[in-house]
């Protein structure tokens, strides 16, 4: 049961979760949701067959209908889910872990997260009490639906004309294979694109600077505009610039401003995770746009841009929500919108590494992740050290602290599944990162044995 987490269920298979649990969580989804069919799609792991009987099993004995798409990317799942009113979806995968993890994502109508706080609780719940699950009288059906020529229809909508520029991709040998060279066509570069769920290659995790590099080698090797990599199931997608160096996912919330507002003229808010750069805001605030602050994850994230009604949102993480994606998260969206300033940039005469340095003003030390147990009483630490030194400009205490001072800000934020501490720290010079950074480190190593 160790599965269950703030967004998801996740784990290793057969040691954190096995098919009795899938199959639990698919008899209590129906209940849970109130609806008496489901969409279900998966992933390549090769576990995902197994999870997929069993959770298909589950749901057809409490007397609901599966809806099975097979092998899904999870932003298909997410789309069929709002576009046919589904009240519950679920994709088995786990996303950007190792090749022995899996999982599932679910969802409600309009393709809302069922997080912990949301249904994921209650289900672990009634699976902890051993609450009975009697096959109905009346079992489910298993009706296949093909949306595959759909979902890329309407994401070949917001296709710009990209025969001026040379893309390299890295499809990670995850759930992108389905679509990205029927969109982008074949004169493109591709490395790792066919499906295998034992990720041969490396990780299909974008954030691992180790399984970017053979994308960075094959940007300088093509002289590409622009790398694109996914994650495995295609939900996030991060890049590297022409020059073949990574760009922090947060800032591509403000390159997608040169879409939305100057070719498309749109003004509203935009949301961005409590770990974003300054430089972010500070970008898009002259165009017109209101930034809002929020919690890190999907569950929080979905739900908020469809509270305010946002435009479009971001994580660091390299996730990318849509308003036009009925206010979820696709890769292969942010991907196709992004390659679409990178060819206006070029026919210019300008670089998106040009782009990348006019948005980015200052220093980031990125996420750094320190083993500690007392992750209430380290984060109060930080806290008082550093506002007793300097009175801060801002203060947000929503998802651990992020307090900003004149010059610089750090973010400091629990694990919801780790005894991890996770701290990021931005500042406008590298001296001044350097020297914030190290204070930190040193107060968490001497308080509290942090590793």
């Amino acid at each position: 049961m160790g599965a269950f987490h703030a967004y998801d269920i996740r784990g290793v298979y057969n040691v954190d979760f096995d098919r009795e649990v899938a199959y639990k969580v698919g008899y209590f989804i129906p209940e849970l949701l109130g609806t008496d069919r489901v969409l279900v799609g998966r992933d390549c792991r090769v576990s995902s067959p197994e999870i997929h009987e069993w959770l298909v099993k589950g749901i057809n004995d409490a007397g609901a209908d599966v809806v099975d798409l097979g092998l899904s990317s999870t932003p298909m799942v997410y789309f069929g889910t709002a576009r046919y009113g589904f009240k519950a979806s679920v994709q088995i995968t786990a996303s950007h872990n190792p090749r022995e993890y899996n999982g599932m994502k679910v969802s409600r109508e309009n393709a809302l997260p069922v997080g912990l706080d949301s249904g994921l609780g209650q289900i672990q719940q009634w699976i902890s009490e051993g609450r009975p699950t009697p096959v109905a009288e009346q079992r489910g059906k298993v009706i296949p639906m093909d949306i595959h020529d759909e979902y890329v229809t309407f994401l070949r909508g917001y296709l710009s004309d990209l025969s001026g520029i040379r893309v390299a991709f890295d499809l990670s040998n995850g759930m992108s294979c389905l679509f990205a060279r029927e969109i982008f066509g074949d004169s493109h570069s591709y490395i790792f694109d066919e499906i295998d769920g034992t990720f041969p290659n490396h990780e299909p995790n974008p954030l691992i600077h180790k399984n970017v590099e053979p994308l960075e080698a094959l940007v300088r090797e093509t002289g590409a505009d622009v790398g694109v990599i996914y994650d495995g199931d295609a939900d996030r997608v991060m890049f590297v610039d022409d020059e073949g160096h990574f760009v922090s996912p947060d800032l591509i919330i403000a390159v997608l401003g040169k879409y939305f507002v100057e070719k498309r003229g749109e003004k509203g808010l935009v949301l961005q995770d409590i770990r974003s750069s300054k430089s972010v805001g500070e970008f898009l605030e002259p165009m017109g746009i209101r930034m809002q602050t929020w919690k890190v994850g999907r569950a929080f994230a979905a739900r908020k841009l469809r509270e305010i009604d946002g435009i479009w949102g971001g994580e660091l993480a390299g996730h990318y929500y849509f308003r036009d994606f009925f206010y979820s998260d696709s890769g292969m969206l942010a991907s196709i919108l992004v390659l679409g300033i990178v060819a206006s940039l070029k026919a210019e005469g300008k670089t998106f590494s040009g782009l990348i340095r006019s948005i980015s003003h200052y220093r980031s030390s990125g996420e750094i992740n320190f083993r500690i147990e007392d992750k209430a009483g380290a984060m109060e630490a930080l806290k008082d050290y550093f506002t007793s030194l300097e009175k801060p400009t801002a203060f947000m205490d929503f998802d651990g602290y992020r307090i900003e001072f004149e010059k610089w800000w750090f973010n400091v934020r629990p694990s919801n599944t780790e005894p991890y501490l996770r701290f990021i720290c931005e500042a406008a010079t590298d001296e001044l990162l350097g020297e914030k950074t190290n204070a930190a480190r040193q107060l968490l190593s001497d308080k509290f044995g942090a590793k």
